[in-house]
């Protein structure tokens, strides 16, 4: 018994650390989403604030304000309502 105790303890600490490290991804991947929609919803804003005018596209975010997301790892829905309305954005993290 005295023999097994060691044994029964690494292999709760092992998976403790495999269940830490996972965490630790998975909130590094929330990070990084709300750090990409933060970037987009800045550009529009700014956009706005700038020329009178919600930007039409997600490439004008790009071209104009800089805005740099992983396009491999994310994919970026903007829907344009109308050039007066925030328009509605969405990052999907891709498989």
């Amino acid at each position: 018994m005295t023999r097994l105790l060691p044994t029964i303890l690494l292999l709760i600490v092992a998976a403790l650390a495999v269940w830490g490290i996972a965490q630790t991804a998975a909130t590094s991947r929330e990070t990084e989403l709300e750090q990409a929609y933060e970037s987009i919803r800045r550009a529009v804003v700014t956009c706005y604030a700038i020329e009178g005018r919600y930007p039409q596209s997600y490439e004008y975010c790009k071209e104009h304000y800089g805005v740099r997301i992983d396009e491999e790892k994310y994919t970026v829905i903007y829907t344009v309502f109308a050039s007066n309305l925030m328009p509605d954005v969405t990052i999907l993290e891709n498989e």
